[in-house]
């Protein structure tokens, strides 16, 4: 994350030295970038990984991780961790409003209009120099708030899909899904975002090292911020608040901050601690050669009855939507659709995975057999699902 604050107090350079004489980020910002990048690349490798688990890619970062659990528990401990550091940016940003009083001037204004017509005509040849920016110029304020937006967007249907049982409670159960292709789609699209606007803009275009130096050269400043630059050297930057004024401040602060901590702290263990739905996994079932006796088949029992009973509408779509709904939804993994009749048994993108009337050879039933499937079944569910395909896969 950026600061969403200015402009610079000012220079203190020696003359003839070119070190970073215009303060941009201390070092609480800085760490705070540094933890940002590390929980946002962990959380986008694991995270991708898991969407395009089938990809060649994903089953070799899969490996690397040690299989898709520890990927999954990877994945959430840098969930928290961003939320983590996002209540702390939040804490900064109240203490330079509120104590600091300092100019929030990461928020777009009608001047970035100007601004960005004004470098189409410099694009376009039509305009000597690019626009005249001050402390951000729009392109750093757009991504500024998209890291804000994607952050909220991927707590939002992390929580979803987290807690899928309280989701269901207050929305129809069609937004766990539909949580879960914007949540993946949203990685995807910051991803891209990090890769081809921000490495290009901080690294490529010009390197800009602030956000590891803590600040500009005055020649940096004339490049980047040059209507930053004229407001510091006219002296019409804010002053430093006095600390009287920062005492008084205070004092109205901190206990605000301690019940803002911990209501945020609060809701972050609810949303950790909420469910263990999305995070316990059934071990995987046990396979082994089958046996069958040389004795006449006994006449059914209650229990047996009512395995041979099931049907698609009589309990088979509730199992499966309870395991198999996560990834093999709408528009799910290689094309596999559970939530419908029709579209189970149509089958994946590589044919059908239930034969009615032959378990045995169904692709559902082989996989889940061999066990460590993702969405295992258990072996009570599985027999009950190789029932319901014995008898014909029955609708209704």
């Amino acid at each position: 994350m950026t600061e969403p604050f200015g402009p610079a107090r000012g220079a203190e350079a020696s003359p003839g030295r070119a070190e970073r004489a215009y303060p941009r980020f201390d070092l609480s910002q800085r760490i705070e970038h540094a933890l940002f990048l590390i929980s946002f690349s962990t959380l986008a490798v694991t995270g991708l990984a898991q969407k395009f688990a089938v990809s060649a890619a994903g089953e070799f970062l899969l490996r690397l991780f040690g299989g898709i659990e520890p990927a999954r528990v990877i994945h959430r401990s840098a969930a928290v961790a961003l939320m983590v550091i996002a209540i702390y940016h939040v804490l900064g940003l109240l203490y330079r409003v509120v104590v600091r009083r300092t100019r929030m001037t990461i928020l777009p204004v009608p001047q970035d209009f100007r601004h960005l017509w004004q470098d189409v005509l410099f694009y376009l040849g039509r305009r000597r120099r690019k626009a005249y920016y001050g402390r951000y110029s729009y392109a750093e304020k757009v991504e500024y708030l998209a890291v804000v937006w994607g952050t909220v967007i991927m707590a939002v249907t992390g929580f979803m899909m987290w807690n899928p049982i309280a989701t269901a409670r207050a929305l129809p159960g069609e937004v766990i899904p539909a949580a879960k292709v914007a949540h993946g789609w949203e990685a995807v699209l910051a991803v891209a975002a990090i890769l081809l606007w921000h490495f290009y803009n901080v690294h490529l275009r010009h390197l800009n090292l602030s956000m590891f130096t803590g600040g500009l050269s005055r020649e940096e400043m004339e490049h980047e911020h040059p209507a930053e630059l004229a407001e510091v050297d006219s002296g019409a930057a804010p002053e430093e608040p006095s600390p009287q004024d920062l005492r008084r401040r205070l004092r109205v602060f901190v206990p605000s901050a301690v019940l803002l901590t911990a209501a945020l702290g609060f809701g972050l263990i609810r949303f950790v601690t909420l469910e263990e739905t999305a995070i316990l996994t059934i071990p995987p079932a046990e396979s082994g050669p089958a046996f069958v006796p040389q004795t006449p088949t006994p006449a059914p029992t209650t229990a047996v009855a009512t395995l041979q009973s099931l049907t698609w509408d009589g309990g088979i779509v509730e199992l499966f939507a309870g395991r198999c709904g996560a990834c093999h939804g709408a528009g799910g993994f290689a094309g596999l659709d559970l939530t419908t009749y029709a579209n189970a048994l149509r089958g994946s993108q590589n044919g059908p995975v239930i034969v009615p009337g032959e378990p045995d050879t169904s692709p559902l039933i082989l996989r889940q057999a061999a066990g460590n499937h993702p969405g295992q079944l258990t072996p009570d569910e599985l027999s009950q699902v190789r029932q319901w395909i014995d008898s014909g896969a029955p609708e209704n």
